[in-house]
């Protein structure tokens, strides 16, 4: 098991012509900006960090938009950094799921949303 973050663009309809039908259909097409997975097994680390909901549950806290999660995540990273041993206790036994693979994606995700603050965020666990 495992999580999937996504920053998006809003929705746009677009015009396609159907390979079914032949008909002209109206959709909604959302362009995704960045993408990521991680595994289930960090979940405890990131209760730890207080990042669990930011990550895992966003919607839960009404988180929608990426520059809402900039400074929980700057926090969170900071925390993480600031006493690695904390942190390395919730190592996932079987090495899927460590502090080093998880430090690094938090990172690239919060770059991620620095970039662009007002794409939308979803995430799929």
């Amino acid at each position: 098991m495992s999580l999937d973050v996504n920053l998006t663009g809003d929705p746009k309809e677009a015009k396609c012509t159907c390979c079914n039908c032949g008909n002209e259909h109206i959709v909604l097409q959302t362009e995704e900006y960045y993408s990521a997975n991680i595994t289930h097994n960090l979940g405890a680390m990131a209760k730890e960090a207080d990042l669990y909901y930011h990550l895992w549950e966003p919607n839960e806290i009404g988180i929608t938009k990426a520059s809402q999660l900039i400074l929980p995540l700057q926090i969170g990273l900071a925390l993480m950094k600031l006493d690695p041993e904390r942190f390395k206790k919730f190592d996932a036994k079987n090495g899927w799921g460590t502090y080093r693979d998880f430090v690094p994606w938090i990172e690239r995700y919060l770059e991620a949303c620095i970039e662009l603050p007002n794409a939308n965020v979803s995430v799929s666990r």
